[in-house]
């Protein structure tokens, strides 16, 4: 076997899947899917071909002509990479496999009314990234494969889907959409089930390649708004969240404009975008013509679009020239992060970008702080084999990334580099690359780079090489010496803070001394009411800062936020610091107890790393 990634079973001599046909029964009453998958092989194959599954039911492995069975083994699960599915063919260009994923499917969250916004119906969404698509379907789970894929999607007809694909229609199913059913114990008669009344398929086609990591759909009880001509916002039924998602989102179309004129074409025809339930694991996920956002980012004062621009930015770093594998993640992340910088100091000016970078900064140096008993994890390039991608998730890919890029941009200057941003994108667009790659066309195109900067530094280094730096604008030095001074007990004037949104009050709290007195604490948070902020960036920075300090004042807002949101971006940082270290046994007992009221309602990504982090600490 010649692997080509160290979390997939994906061999490099067998030839790759080029198309998936898929039809998915949604069964809400067991959390499960009932499917089947057609696999359209790059080249006829005479041997095994082996696969990737987590959690699923491999009922049949059948010849598409004949739907004679094809004989198949499945191995004992890997913890990280699943089972490895071996599917014995014969001069085959394609296969059909039917298969049911379990209810604890790692890339599924099915939610029940009461857990949801409108309270009434029941809601699944995938989250796919890193590698989790397997969970969903059978496929070579790896960055390196791309697929195109056409999807039917049979659910409830008081339901709705949407899919990082291209919508095609809405009708009733009839049978023959799943003929194949009938050779497949799927323990229902889903033939009949497919056409029963009450159900509706909706069609979709996803026509670009895409990596399977980007394989995305919800299916709920959504309604939708139009904020632009290439943007529709959905979520929830629910007319005060579409309407505050609406105006969160209304500027989508002014940043596909830039993007467009910094990096190139826009490739994906829509870019629409889907707020999803408070469980989200994320800030938001760039599925291709259907991104994920995580209703945290509804705050009222439009900062929202900075966590847009970054997905926006993927559309050509990551979706467009994509790593070809998790141990190259930096390539998509700290491309995005510059991208996204751009595109931010176009639309909103350079303080407002520099603010972003200079938080950025912080959750740099917070993360060398975090991997400081295993500084493998702050290298570019790193070595994953053995190791869950979702546990060492950081911001080491997208901050030294965005350091790097931003380095090489002032040694040649910002005109030079977009030329060459712009060729990048154009040769590698729709291919999987890694470091090596991305290194030997810097020094083709840059003639002369790896003398003025150390590149070998850079990618396969620890720490942060002595010539990142951070930011400078006014601003950001002001907000820094306002933080510097708490020092000395001096809480910001409100004429300081008149024009401050949750970007400024993020940074200035990241910036504060570890070491303050409770009492100070206590001070700021009377006058400015930062544990009840509705913007969970601030509130959770402030949340941290009282429990470094063990300020138990703020036990039920903690125990409130973790109850109330599911992304990870808070729960990392808030049960690690009730656990960590100094953390006291009281404070381990009150993050489990806290995990155990919260957990059913977290995403199983997210639960696993919460687990992982009490399997470390406690």
């Amino acid at each position: 076997m010649a692997p080509v990634d160290p979390h997939s079973f994906t061999d490099s001599t067998h030839p790759v899947t080029t198309h998936v046909s898929l039809s998915l029964y949604f069964d809400f009453s067991s959390s499960t899917i009932h499917g089947s998958a057609l696999l359209s092989l790059s080249s006829p194959r005479t041997g095994p071909l082996s696969l990737d599954t987590r959690s699923l039911s491999i009922l049949q492995a059948l010849d598409p002509q004949t739907l004679t069975s094809l004989p198949f083994s499945l191995s004992e699960p890997d913890p990280i990479r699943g089972t490895h599915l071996t599917v014995s063919l014969s001069d085959h260009k394609s296969l059909l496999i039917l298969f049911s994923t379990s209810p604890d499917s790692s890339a599924l969250q099915w939610l029940s009314p009461p857990q949801t916004f409108n309270k009434t119906h029941p809601y699944v969404y995938t989250q796919c990234q890193s590698i989790h698509a397997r969970s969903v379907f059978p496929c070579q789970d790896t960055a390196a494969t791309r697929i195109c894929y056409s999807a039917k999607l049979n659910i409830p007809n008081q339901l709705s889907a949407v899919m990082s694909a291209k919508h095609l229609d809405r009708h009733p199913p009839t049978r023959d959409d799943v003929k194949e059913f009938g050779y497949g114990d799927f323990g229902i008669d889903l033939e009949s089930l497919w056409c029963v009344e009450g159900r509706v398929v909706e069609e979709f086609v996803m026509e670009q390649p895409i990596p399977p990591y980007l394989f995305a759909f919800a299916v709920g009880n959504l309604g939708f708004r139009e904020v632009g001509p290439r943007t529709i916002v959905y979520a929830e039924d629910v007319a005060e969240l579409l309407d505050a998602a609406a105006r969160e989102f209304a500027g989508t179309e002014e940043l596909i404009r830039q993007g467009e004129r910094l990096f190139g074409e826009y490739e994906w025809e829509r870019f629409d975008l889907l707020v999803l339930p408070p469980s989200y694991p994320y800030g938001g996920m760039e599925n291709p013509r259907m991104v994920f956002l995580t209703p945290t980012l509804i705050k009222g004062d439009l900062s929202g679009a900075e966590v847009v621009a970054h997905e926006l930015a993927h559309s050509w770093t990551g979706n467009l020239v994509t790593n070809k594998n998790n141990e190259h993640t930096w390539l998509n992340e700290g491309f995005t992060t510059y991208a996204e910088k751009r595109i931010t100091e176009e639309v909103q000016g350079k303080d407002r970008a520099a603010l972003g970078i200079g938080i950025g900064w912080r959750g740099l140096n917070e993360a060398m702080a975090r991997f400081k008993d295993n500084m493998e994890f702050t290298k570019l390039r790193i070595k994953l084999e053995g190791v869950d991608p979702d546990t060492v998730y950081s911001q080491v890919p997208y901050e030294k990334g965005f350091q790097f890029l931003w380095r090489i941009e002032r040694q040649i200057g910002r005109s030079a580099f977009d030329e060459f941003l712009k060729k990048y994108i154009t040769t590698f667009k729709f291919k999987s690359i890694d470091t090596e790659t991305f290194l030997d066309f810097l020094k083709a195109n840059v003639p002369g780079i790896e003398k003025q900067i150390d590149l070998v530094t850079w990618t396969e280094g620890t720490g942060i090489p002595p010539d990142a730096c951070e930011p400078v604008s006014s601003i950001y030095r002001n907000i820094v010496s306002l933080a510097d001074d708490f020092k000395l007990a001096r809480i910001p004037r409100e004429d300081e803070v008149a024009n401050w949104r949750g970007l400024e009050w993020e940074l200035y709290l990241k910036n504060l001394p570890k070491s303050v007195e409770a009492s100070q604490i206590l001070a700021l948070d009377a006058q400015y009411k930062l544990s009840e902020s509705k913007d969970y960036e601030v509130k959770v920075a402030f949340l941290l800062l009282a429990l470094s300090i063990k300020c138990r004042n703020y036990y039920g807002e903690v125990e409130k936020t973790l109850k109330e949101v599911g992304r990870l971006k808070y729960l990392h940082p808030l049960y690690t610091s009730l656990v960590q270290g100094a953390g006291t046994e009281e404070e381990k007992i009150f993050a489990k107890q806290v995990f155990a009221g919260a957990c059913d309602c977290y995403h199983p990504i997210a639960r696993g790393v919460v687990e992982s982090i009490f399997a470390k600490y406690i």
